[in-house]
């Protein structure tokens, strides 16, 4: 008697998870709307009420070109932005590109533990000094001793703080027609005071950090998959790897740019509606809200602000941390174990050390929020014009150099940071 077959099962493709597609691009995005940001979009909208909103509408595509192609170039190399600049580039270039990062990194991070801490004040009241150390020795315990893939999910969690934004601005009362018509008709000034605005924003919009951070995280991630190799290796790979960063960026840039405008469209509402034009510090503008939108909106606002700089922190020092580490050839990667990164994660330990230390000194970077947004944005220039010279070059890409439409945006975007850079300067004091 014949035996039957066994009948084999047949497996259903995987469905790709919302955490598989989710990844740097998200965390990058929202990332961007750290203290500083906040800061940055507060005084805009409360200094020129609702004309600042067309530059978050202009901006999108062109952090959208860049962040992409440093993910690209971290996917495909399987080295980060630095990795790459000391693998085909002269070290007098490699070093000052890293130190500009450096520099712009540590003010921005020691400006946001101000702001943290800060805003904290105002729900609690409690000595700032406390709660300054106690960000800072919260983000190094996490980043050192948390394994990356929790890690990576809590700050996939801490995204969602950012929707404290989107429940503040329905609480104003927006006049939206107002504000659609400022989104798309720009009214424009040629004044130093309102360029140097604008550089703020595209400076905290598309900030160094976030190239070096994104193109990182992309290596890890890859390290992280035993089936995943740098695309240079696995071509084969490229399809389903190009189309996942693509949706990654878009919608984290996207979400970035959305929860930017919300904060510029309450204090535009409530802020320059009645007069106060002059906001210095993201826990300046939620103290504003208070007498003027009432507690609840101050109260989220504020929140805000904490969980935001929670998500934003780490990614600064880490970015950092990359940086330095690829350029003097540490073992870097937050998947690391301490033991074998001593040095990395040193540099991690160092950055947000020294950034809550300015927090005592004359400087005061919970003042310089604002233009801590400016260094980023002239910082970015020159980081900008090196990322779009190697990821145009065979050398460095083999055959994923950058494909025509995505290297008109990348180069448009570097040209719109030097104009407005320059653009500032010219008008400086007018």
């Amino acid at each position: 008697m014949p035996i039957a077959p066994t009948p084999v099962a047949i497996q259903e493709p995987q469905r790709a998870r919302l955490q598989d597609v989710m990844g740097p691009g998200l965390i990058t995005g929202a990332s961007d709307d750290d203290p500083s940001g906040i800061a940055t979009y507060s005084q805009a909208g409360a200094q020129f009420g609702y004309t600042m909103g067309w530059t978050l509408l202009f901006t999108y595509p062109l952090m959208c070109a860049i962040q992409l192609i440093s993910a690209e170039m971290g996917r495909v190399t399987g080295r980060g932005l630095a990795g790459n600049i000391r693998r085909h580039y002269p070290a007098w270039l490699l070093y000052p590109l890293v130190g500009l990062l450096v520099v712009a990194n540590t003010i921005n991070l020691g400006a946001d533990l101000g702001a943290m801490a800060a805003a904290l004040h105002l729900l609690i009241d409690g000595p700032t000094v406390v709660y300054i150390a106690g960000f800072a020795l919260l983000t190094v315990v996490a980043e050192v001793f948390i394994t990356y893939a929790r890690y990576a999910s809590a700050l996939r969690w801490l995204t969602l703080s950012l929707f404290a934004y989107v429940g503040s601005v329905f609480v104003v009362g927006v006049p939206w027609l107002n504000a659609a018509r400022n989104l798309v008709l720009p009214n424009m000034s040629l004044t130093g005071g309102y360029l140097t605005v604008v550089v703020a924003v595209l400076g905290t919009t598309i900030s160094p950090y976030l190239f070096f951070w994104q193109a990182a995280e992309e290596v890890e991630d890859e390290r992280q998959d035993p089936a995943a190799k740098p695309l240079l290796k696995a071509p084969q790979q490229a399809p389903a790897q190009m189309a996942r960063m693509q949706i990654d960026t878009l919608v984290g840039m996207g979400f970035s740019n959305i929860i930017a405008l919300f904060i510029m469209l309450t204090t535009a509402a409530t802020l320059n509606a009645h007069g106060v034009i002059d906001i210095q510090t993201s826990s300046q503008a939620a103290e504003a809200l208070r007498p003027i939108a009432g507690r609840f909106a101050f109260t989220i606002f504020a929140l805000g602000i904490v969980g935001t700089g929670l998500l934003a922190v780490p990614v600064l020092a880490g970015s950092a941390a990359y940086a330095v580490g690829e350029a003097l050839r540490w073992r870097v990667g937050l998947a690391q174990r301490p033991g074998r990164a001593p040095a990395f994660y040193g540099a991690i330990a160092l950055a947000t050390l020294i950034g809550a230390s300015l927090n005592f000194t004359p400087l005061d970077p919970i003042k310089a929020l604002f233009w801590s947004a400016v260094i980023n944005g002239v910082a970015a220039v020159p980081i900008m014009v090196m990322i779009m010279l190697m990821a145009s070059r065979k050398e460095v890409m083999g055959q994923f150099a950058l494909r025509p439409l995505l290297k008109a945006f990348g180069w448009l975007a570097t040209a719109v940071m030097t104009v407005a850079a320059i653009g500032m300067f010219a008008t400086w004091g007018a």
